[in-house]
């Protein structure tokens, strides 16, 4: 391998001999933009080392934008349509605006850098103001996956977004809960509400919503008090559909409490009554729990305004329907029932991903386990 430098207009160039190609053409790479003579012969021997190490990468005009169309088309294989689909808004909103135009070869850390200072201070695409340092992280780690592809790829030497500084997250969101009282306060006055028993669920189960709207008739046995988590029900580019739930642990059996597994009987007989009604006949087992009269599937959108509806009118504080989940962790761990079951009835991964995320409940629980200590080794 060889190459030389040359001078073009008011600079010079490194010229790279790539050997031949298939026709016995000679095939070179030109690097352009030295200003002294001394830049491009320091240039030229750092190519030429690359080369002999394996490392050199041709140059291209491919842009960032380019890149990105690319990636995105192929990341759909590996990754859930849900999670796919935020990929492709946050970089359409938020990194293509700011970057898509520069070469990908030529992306910086410093160009990093200057993306999420300004995604910090008028990332928001109605105008008002920053992104929250959570979510500039989260367009960082889209970015490092990606430009960490482009390297395995061969289309990158390094990964810029390596070296780059994404702000920190600050401390842990605090967590809006009902006590049990107002939890219970909640379900009575919702008690008539077409969805009271997506409402039930949530707070009795800790699933998420989409896991509940994702729910076959098949997945619920009432004669054992469980449900089966095996699919969750997503937004996509086209629309809502079933999918895999995220991890292995977040596919579990979750075991139902008598009061549930009464308001699902109740739930059953009058889907089947509305069905009958219509001239639809029985669900079949693979049918939803949750449909509307028509059989289409309930949204997101449909519990998200009801839910808001149900609130107000309880004249409880508003916590969001995924608070739901969070009351549920908080009470069972106050009851004292272990970490672990809590994890497993969640779908965590870990438990210590339990243990973090309700940190709160910790101190009652430290509280208690001095006073048991106590009693057990002086009496009351």
């Amino acid at each position: 391998m060889r190459g030389h430098i040359r001078r073009r207009g008011k600079g010079w160039c490194v010229v790279v001999d790539l050997g031949h190609n298939e026709d016995g053409r000679r095939r070179q790479k030109w690097h352009s933009g030295f200003m002294t003579r001394r830049d491009a012969q320091a240039a030229l021997t750092a190519i030429l080392g690359q080369v002999q190490q394996g490392g050199y990468i041709e140059p291209t005009k491919e842009t960032v934008a380019q890149f990105f169309t690319a990636w995105l088309a192929g990341a759909g294989a590996s990754v859930r349509a849900s999670t796919l689909r935020g990929y492709q808004l946050l970089v359409a909103a938020h990194v293509l605006p700011r970057l898509g135009p520069v070469r990908l070869q030529n992306l910086s850390v410093a160009q990093l850098n200057a993306l999420y200072a300004d995604l910090l201070v008028s990332g928001r695409r109605d105008g008002k103001g920053g992104l929250s340092p959570a979510s500039v992280k989260l367009i960082h780690a889209i970015l490092h996956k990606a430009l960490a592809d482009a390297v395995e790829w061969g289309q990158l030497p390094r990964n810029p977004a390596d070296h780059a500084k994404p702000p920190r997250p600050r401390g842990r969101q605090q967590l809006h809960t009902w006590t049990a009282q107002e939890l219970r306060a909640f379900l009575e006055s919702a008690a008539a509400h077409r969805f009271y028993t997506i409402y039930h669920l949530a707070a009795t189960t800790g699933c998420r919503k989409g896991e509940i709207l994702g729910l076959r008739w098949e997945d619920v046995d009432l004669a054992a008090g469980r449900l089966a988590v095996t699919q969750t029900l997503t937004r996509t580019a086209t629309g809502l559909a079933l999918g895999p739930v995220k991890t292995a642990r977040g596919r579990r059996s979750v075991a139902l409490d008598a009061r549930t597994v009464g308001v699902l009987q109740a739930h059953r007989r009058q889907q089947l009554e509305q069905r009958m009604m219509l001239g639809l006949g029985a669900p079949g087992p693979t049918g939803r729990v949750f449909a509307n009269p028509n059989g289409s599937p309930v949204t997101f959108a449909q519990v998200a305004r009801a839910y808001d509806t149900s609130v107000k009118a309880s004249g409880l504080p508003r916590i969001r329907f995924h608070d739901l989940r969070h009351t549920h962790a908080s009470l069972a761990l106050a009851a004292g029932v272990h970490p672990k079951v809590v994890s497993e009835r969640l779908g965590h991964s870990t438990v210590a991903i339990t243990l973090d995320t309700y940190s709160h409940v910790i101190p009652a629980l430290q509280e208690d386990a001095a006073d048991t200590v106590a009693r057990a080794v002086f009496g009351q």
